[in-house]
């Protein structure tokens, strides 16, 4: 019995140290490392001269299409803006001789309807003065005339629409090769090296990928733009035929009355 308390007086002179706080302050905390900012000029910098070149075309061909963008928005702007006011003055009821010597007047700052109504106006005059030409080739000559004056007139609302088709179309398999370029040297990279880790690969394969991004970026304004002109042109075209079938109209009961 006297080996019981001989332990308990052992036990109470061990000293028992805690657990210092800082320990578990350290174990319990979780370092979350600082994501660094994506700086995209020195991803240029650094990528290989073939990537390089890529995206120099990438970035020319994105320029020239958003300086087509903002011409061809403008050229369809104002011929919008010329049809208004040109069938404003057609159809306000005016004679048809003065609105034909004012467009002969300024025959080189014409365009639009005023410039089909000059070239079937002119062709009808010219066919008119002479003999034995009947009402029927009048109008054929007229309209002969009009459809030319068309064809000139959407030839230059449709000027450079095909270079933002192939810049849509092209652009991003132009960048997908700069990728491709970007990750074969990377992986090409490592075969002088013993070990190989993602912090080796990662660098180049970030440059690689952002061919593609600039690809993206190059292709999508030139698809959208090219759909939005290319729609504005045929609704011209359109307002341009019924004008020409309009105008005919009125020529063909001037011939008759020529005739009679």
């Amino acid at each position: 019995m006297s080996l019981l308390p001989t332990l308990l007086q052992a036990l109470q002179a061990t000293a028992i140290e805690p657990l210092p706080e800082t320990a578990d302050a350290a174990s319990a905390a979780v370092v979350v490392p600082h994501a660094s900012s994506l700086n995209y000029l020195e991803l240029i910098a650094a990528a290989s001269l073939p990537v390089q070149v890529v995206m120099a075309l990438l970035l020319l061909a994105s320029f020239a299409s958003w300086v087509i963008i903002f011409r061809k928005k403008r050229v369809l702007d104002r011929a919008q803006q010329e049809a208004d006011q040109f069938e404003e003055r057609f159809w306000s009821g005016g004679d048809l001789g003065r609105l034909y010597e004012a467009a002969t007047q300024r025959k080189q700052h014409i365009t639009g309807l005023e410039a089909i109504f000059e070239g079937g106006m002119r062709e009808f005059n010219r066919v008119r003065q002479r003999r034995g030409i009947d009402a029927r080739s009048q109008l054929e000559g007229a309209q002969r005339a009009m459809r030319a004056a068309s064809s000139r007139e959407l030839d230059g609302l449709e000027h450079n629409l095909e270079f933002l088709a192939n810049v849509g179309s092209i652009s991003p398999y132009v960048g997908l090769f700069g990728t491709v370029l970007g990750i074969l040297m990377s992986f090409h990279g490592l075969a002088s090296m013993k070990e190989a880790t993602i912090a080796t690969v990662a660098p180049g394969i970030s440059e690689a990928l952002l061919a593609t991004a600039m690809g993206l970026f190059a292709a999508i304004p030139a698809v959208w733009a090219y759909n939005r002109f290319a729609t504005r042109v045929e609704r011209i075209a359109s307002r341009y035929d019924t004008f020409a079938e309009e105008f005919s109209s009125i020529l063909q009961r001037q011939a008759h009355l020529d005739d009679a």
